[in-house]
């Protein structure tokens, strides 16, 4: 491979669903001839295609793969990977103009759906024998699916560059039809191993089938790790995401597009905590390889050409300020056992439970006889970690319930007063706190609300402590 100054560049699902707007913003966008080289791509499927293939990412409606997990019968998934191609024909329907390039994408879904529905009537035949369990299977199973839909809009993108005279290439990294196993790193290095980035423009699929198994440690998380690796492997001179939107002091629709402010310069620590509150600039795993390598982060917006977006690197800053405040509703599983005090043993406990039932932490406080997670997941899910914990501690009280967390962060926040601050601007707006948290590094603040106080808690901090006005929130009901 040729290795010029160049950049790796990701594009998420809900911008490929307009792909065919970034040829003038972002692929083309005035180049010509080298200029449009020295640039790797690597795309997520179209909006909405691995909700279909997996499940929904927020509601949890099933897809194909939950669908054949169930096992309810055989028309469940079936007719679920029905869906999935006639989803991808429509949306490169929509995306590619030429006849013979629309023919082109839908063979290529025909083959792809047709080899994962065989894969999948072979596997269940497989396991009908006493000897094999459909258990064992279901991550490969997840992959494969997963793959589908990367490799789609890869190779669709492919197809509308080369017809608009780009010498775009499809790298598959899908490892489709592939006897062979590899590492991610060997993965990588194979398929980008003949390009030539001063003449080529290559399209990655954002999925990487490998020997670590991206989904069992990173699950819908894969495509920024995949994409990370390609910059640190390629010695990239910058890595960039491009989403539909800049990345702002706040969500624009809930505090106005004139009081929100991009953020322009920011580090990978504001990024681990915006990950944390599942505001992701980017997976924290893929964070910590371009960290490593050295590679810096920029964040743009895919539609806006014209502005530098956000870069994020290591470096700390000259001035401390709030740069984003953002929340999350959660779910605060409280543990009291009044002869905690002095006993050893309380959290690993905890912990293990939370792990079992796979729940994400988000913050945690403690004194001498309680300990409080405050979670991401379903209260479903939270009671049965609570359900554990009341069998192994029958003399605590296990409560869980929804709230919301509130978090103004800042690379430097020290000598701000961000929590009084904070705390006076929550009282003006006539929202009750429930607790308070700041750690002695001083890079966010937490504020527990009740759970119909989470837009109007991000909206009061953020006028108390970026636009630097006080103005009373409009309450929510609970």
């Amino acid at each position: 491979m040729t290795f010029p100054t160049h950049t790796v560049e990701k594009i998420g699902g809900t911008s490929m669903s307009r792909v065919n707007e970034l040829l003038d913003t972002l692929f083309i966008a005035g180049r010509e001839g080298a200029a449009l080289y020295g640039r790797v791509f690597v795309v997520s499927a179209f909006g909405g295609i691995t909700n279909l293939l997996l499940e929904h990412k927020k509601s949890g409606q099933p897809g194909v793969y939950a669908r054949f997990a169930n096992n309810d019968d055989d028309h469940g998934w079936l007719d679920a990977l029905t869906e999935v191609g006639h989803a991808m024909r429509a949306a490169h329907g929509d995306i590619l103009d030429n006849p013979g390039d629309r023919n082109m994408a839908d063979e290529f879904v025909r083959e792809r759906i047709e080899g994962a529905r065989s894969c999948l009537f072979d596997l269940q035949r497989l396991c009908s024998y006493g000897h094999f369990r459909l258990g064992d299977h279901m991550m490969v199973i997840r992959e494969l699916l997963s793959g589908l839909g990367e490799a789609h809009s890869a190779f669709v993108t492919t197809l509308l560059l080369q017809r608009a005279g780009v010498n775009a290439r499809f790298i598959d990294l899908s490892g489709w039809r592939d006897e062979t196993e590899h590492t991610l790193a060997e993965r990588i290095a194979a398929g980008l191993s003949d390009v030539d980035l001063s003449a080529e423009m290559p399209i990655v699929t954002g999925y990487a089938q490998c020997s670590e198994g991206l989904m069992r440690e990173f699950d819908r998380g894969y495509s920024e790790v995949t994409f990370a690796r390609i910059a640190a492997h390629t010695g990239a001179r910058e890595a960039i995401i491009h989403k539909e939107f800049h990345l702002s002091s706040a969500d624009p629709k809930l505090v106005g597009e004139e009081a929100v402010r991009k953020l322009g310069h920011t580090n990978y620590d504001v990024a681990d905590q915006l990950s944390n509150l599942g505001m992701e600039a980017i997976h924290p795993k893929a964070a910590k390889t371009l960290r490593q390598a050295e590679v810096p982060l920029r964040v743009t917006n895919a539609f806006d050409p014209g502005d530098p977006g956000t870069l994020i690197d290591d470096q700390p800053t000259d001035t401390p300020a709030v740069e984003i405040v953002t929340g999350l509703k959660v779910v605060a599983l409280e543990l009291f056992e009044q002869d905690m005090v002095g006993v050893k043993g309380y959290d690993a406990a905890i912990l293990d439970a939370l792990k079992r039932h796979n729940v994400w932490i988000v913050s945690k406080t403690s004194n001498a006889n309680t300990i409080t997670h405050y979670v991401q997941a379903s209260l479903k899910v939270v009671r049965r970690v609570a359900h554990d914990l009341e069998a192994l501690y029958p003399a605590a009280q296990v409560s869980a319930r929804t709230l919301a967390l509130v978090s103004p962060i800042g690379r430097d926040l020290k000598g701000l007063r961000v929590l009084s601050r904070g705390l006076a601007a929550l009282e003006e707006a006539g929202i009750e706190v429930i607790a308070a948290h700041q750690t002695p590094r001083g890079v966010d603040v937490q504020f527990v609300l009740g759970t119909g106080d989470l837009d109007a808690g991000i909206t009061a901090l953020h006028r108390a402590l970026i636009e630097g006005r006080a103005v009373q929130a409009p309450r929510q009901a609970a």
